[in-house]
């Protein structure tokens, strides 16, 4: 399955939901520091319930360490500033889906990584700014997953 990687992640909820999220799909999830948040945040334990322990989540100190976690991936990373639509992408096992921080998303320096494949967006209508940060992880993991025949899913 696909690993997802939040770079810097600010809001404990957003991330305890993308724990849940790859407890459920078999998604990897990896955290790239500095955290906004105590990994013991009620809010993160509330938002994961009891899937913490059915989770695959890997701690990063920085960019360059998720990065080689990973080598040979490709890196696709998600911002609102490309033509490139997530329903164009074709997943393979091992793709890295790469979201910023929930103010802010993805700094230019992470977007001008030589590692990055391609920049992808979420369509969304006109004139809206963005998607919550889990939110946006959900559709891209299950896009992808989709995409790789729900392999792992029960019936």
């Amino acid at each position: 399955m696909v690993h997802v990687f939040l770079h810097e992640p600010a809001i404990a909820g957003n991330t305890g939901n993308a724990i849940r999220l790859a407890a459920v799909t078999g998604a990897r999830l990896h955290l790239i520091e500095p955290l906004g948040f105590d990994l013991e945040d009620a809010k993160l334990r509330r938002a994961g319930l009891d899937y913490h322990d059915l989770a695959d989540v890997s701690i990063h100190p920085d960019l360059e360490h998720a990065l080689a976690a990973v080598p040979g991936a490709r890196i696709f990373a998600f911002t609102a500033h490309t033509d490139t639509m997530l329903g164009e992408v074709e997943h393979r096992r091992e793709d890295v889906l790469l979201f910023g921080t929930e103010p802010t998303g993805l700094p230019e320096e992470v977007m001008d990584h030589p590692r990055i494949t391609s920049r992808v967006r979420i369509p969304m209508l006109p004139a809206r700014r963005s998607l919550n940060l889990s939110n946006a992880v959900s559709i891209a993991v299950y896009e992808a997953w989709r995409q790789l025949g729900y392999d792992g899913a029960g019936a």
